[in-house]
Parts: C-alpha cells; sequence; structure tokens
C-alpha cells in the first residue's frame, strides 16, 4: 500500500480562526453580516442555516473570514470537552456567511487532499486520540490550540484512491445515516406516546388552579456559590440543570461556604420542585425528589411546591409535566429571550389543573406506570441499537484509513468486537 502520511498544516492553505464578533443581533440590518454558531458544526457537517447576524464587521472582514464550500471547519472551543475538534465541512452554498472565533477554518490544497477525504479522516478515532489529551479546559469552556490542529496526522494517498474510498464510504454512511435517522424517529415517537399517556391520565378535567390544591410554594435563595460542585460532606445549592431532564439530579450544584447557609432550605426526599427560571422549553419543569444527599439546599431559582393532605406529590408533579399543564406555564412564564424565562409564584398558582381522589390518583400512576415501563424498555432497546451504529461507523472509519476498507467486504467483516453492545 503506497500511502505517504502528512500532518494537516503541510496539506493546508489556510488554517486560521474565525473572528470574535462583540455585538450579534436577532434581526439583519443593511450593515449586518451572518455568523455561524458553533453548533453548526455535526457530524461532518456544516450547517449553513445555524447561524445569526451580527453587525460592525468591515468589508474586510467579511472577506477574510467567509467560508466557501469545500471548506473545513474544526470545533476550537465549546463547553462540552466532546465537541472540541469536531468537524465538518461547507457545502455549496451562495451569500456570505463568516465564521467565529469559536471555529477554525481549513482550506485545502485540493491537488494533495480531497475535502471530503479529509474530513472524513478527521471524524476517525485515530484524529480523536491524537486530539484528546491536547484539549484543555479552563473556566468551564475546553479548547485546542491551532498548532494541535496543524499537527493532525494523516494518511495521504493517491487522488484517484482518495476518490475510490469516498465513493465507498459516501455508500455505506447513507445507510447508516438512514438508520440513525429511523432512530431519531422512533425516540420522537416515544416522547409523543409518553406526553400523550400524561395528558390522557394527568391533564383532562382542568377544573380547578393549582393554588386550590396546594398548601403553600417556596422559594430557595441565593447563597453565593462557588462554580466547583460540593464535595462530600460539604454544603450545595442546586443548579437549574438539576431539574430539567424530568428526573431530580443532584450532582448538578455548587458548593456554598458553611457560614452563609439556612438549613431551612435544606432539600428533603419527597419535596416536589419547579424550575423558576429557565429556557422557554425548561421555564417550569418539575421534578420529584428522590433518595438525596444530605445539605443539598434549594436556590432562588427553583420553587418547593407543597401539595395539600389528599394530594400525593407524585401525582401532582405528573399533573405539572404534562402537555397541558406545560403549554400553560409556558404561555405564563415572562422575560423578553427564550434563554431566560421566569414563572412567577402567582402565575404557578393560576395553572388549571384536574382534582382526583386518591384512589383516582393511584389508578392514573399505575396506568402510567405501566406506559412508563414499556417505553422505558423500548427506548433502552433504542439507545442499544444507536451505539452499535457508532461504533458501525467508528469502525468503518477506521478500516477506511487503515487500507482495508473494498467494494466486496460488508460492514460487519470489518468489526468484530465493538458490535458486542451491553
Amino acid at each position: 500500500m503506497n500511502w505517504s502520511t502528512a500532518v494537516l498544516g503541510d496539506v493546508a492553505l489556510v488554517i486560521r480562526n474565525g473572528i470574535f464578533a462583540k455585538r450579534p443581533t436577532e434581526l439583519s440590518s443593511p450593515d449586518s453580516s451572518r455568523i455561524l454558531r458553533i453548533s453548526a458544526v455535526r457530524g461532518g457537517r456544516v450547517n449553513l442555516e445555524d447561524s445569526k447576524f451580527v453587525d460592525g464587521l468591515t468589508l474586510d472582514h467579511v472577506e477574510k473570514y467567509s467560508v466557501e464550500s469545500g471548506d473545513l471547519l474544526i470545533t476550537r472551543y465549546n463547553g462540552s470537552r466532546q465537541l472540541v475538534g469536531t468537524a465538518g465541512i461547507v457545502p455549496g452554498h451562495t451569500g456570505s456567511v463568516i465564521h467565529p472565533d469559536k471555529l477554525i477554518r481549513v482550506v485545502l490544497d485540493k491537488s494533495r487532499i480531497l475535502p471530503a477525504f479529509a474530513n472524513y479522516q478527521l471524524q476517525s478515532g485515530s484524529v480523536r486520540r491524537h486530539l484528546e489529551p491536547r484539549i484543555r479546559t479552563t473556566a468551564g469552556q475546553s479548547g485546542i490550540a491551532g498548532t494541535d490542529v496543524k499537527s493532525i496526522p494523516l494518511v495521504v494517498p493517491c487522488l484517484d484512491e482518495q476518490r475510490r474510498i469516498v465513493d465507498i464510504l459516501e455508500d455505506h454512511l447513507s445507510h447508516l445515516d438512514a438508520a440513525a435517522a429511523n432512530l431519531y424517529s422512533a425516540r420522537k415517537r416515544l416522547d409523543g406516546f409518553v406526553r400523550s399517556a400524561l395528558d390522557t391520565n394527568f391533564g383532562r378535567g382542568l377544573s380547578h388552579s393549582l393554588n386550590d390544591i396546594i398548601e403553600d410554594i417556596s422559594a430557595g435563595k441565593s447563597f453565593g456559590a462557588s462554580n466547583s460542585p460540593a464535595a462530600d460532606g460539604e454544603w450545595g445549592i442546586i443548579k437549574v440543570s438539576a431539574m430539567t431532564r424530568g428526573v431530580f439530579d443532584p450532582l448538578e450544584n455548587k458548593a456554598v461556604a458553611a457560614e452563609r447557609i439556612d438549613p431551612r432550605f435544606e432539600i428533603r426526599e419527597g419535596d416536589l420542585l419547579v424550575s423558576r427560571a429557565n429556557t422557554a422549553d425548561y421555564v417550569g419543569a418539575s421534578v420529584l425528589v428522590g433518595n438525596v444527599r444530605p445539605k443539598l439546599l434549594l436556590s432562588d431559582k427553583s420553587l418547593k411546591v407543597t401539595p395539600r393532605e389528599g394530594i400525593q406529590a407524585e401525582w401532582l408533579w405528573r399533573v405539572l409535566q404534562a402537555p397541558a399543564a406545560r403549554s400553560q406555564i409556558t404561555r405564563l412564564a415572562t422575560g423578553t429571550k427564550d434563554s431566560m424565562r421566569n414563572i412567577s409564584q402567582a402565575s404557578l398558582r393560576q395553572v388549571r389543573v384536574p382534582l382526583a381522589t386518591l384512589i383516582e390518583q393511584n389508578r392514573a400512576l399505575e396506568r402510567f406506570a405501566a406506559v412508563e415501563a414499556s417505553a422505558t424498555r423500548i427506548r433502552a432497546e433504542v439507545d442499544r441499537s444507536a451505539v452499535r451504529l457508532d461504533r458501525l461507523r467508528s469502525a468503518l472509519l477506521s478500516a477506511a484509513f487503515s487500507g482495508r476498507l473494498t467494494t466486496s467486504a460488508p460492514i460487519e467483516s470489518l468489526i468484530e468486537e465493538p458490535l458486542r453492545v451491553p
């Protein structure tokens, strides 16, 4: 196999950081330009529609930082370490789109390496293994230096061989992409099925206000927490992310100095919590606290709802999760930006809810538990299939850049151990 090796810096004409745009705006103006969000780079592709407008750039800026079809973009900084080094290829497009400072633009020497071939290679495990020890994390942001990108090792066969490998990869990956799309659709249908079951059992007959069936709503407090999570034995205060996944996550907390705490705000097992402030999708999200570590405090962005006698906390939690209640909470939330909305105690008390006897509450909870158990089993199967697809993709790319990929070899013949998903 007569393949040469190189580093990315050897086969690139340009490797350049983007521009730091200080004045993003929601709407275009005669002086505004489109700039990509870092989320535009995903799965080997660049979504040019995932962009925003920015004012104050000169014509020189636009010319210097605009991306062109066939360019590669590599994520330089991200809040998630796993997304640092993510690469994608810019599709054909019209109009000027520029890249921000958190993305690195790579223009390749196409006489040596095809953009599609390089892009697939940047998705491979060997490149990830090169980048992983070079990623640095500070102040919640992970990143890599431009020199680390330039030093990415590549294999460089002749152009005809590159085209052959790209053709084979695109054929195989198109099938994997179709399977991944089906799994995504299955997850969406499952989520819809669960939401429908919530509304059927907990979102009908909205004859009362929430205020009618609760004893109290109490707010948390700000305690001047640090950015680090609390260690065992330390006091901590929950973040809004502790309440956004439908299940209470006690690990989402920040440490608080012991002299600042007020034990009256300590969270207990069985508490029903509601997120007072969050994004438009998660404001008013509710969780029922299960087994919880001691010394964990309610924050000023969270509320504790105490049901009246005869109202089970679990039943009320499901009522607040049902689409019938969620749509009201979203409508009642205030705030000019979707990135941070608020629901006041007074507004939350207005939410229309059903009223049920204890027997009816238990029956509704039992019916929904059966639905949720079935959905959980199916979701686990979907997740296992997704892991298998990821391993197939990784093994396929590994085979492609080690010279083991041929037109006659089925994917399964290239992979053994990676397919065994627990």
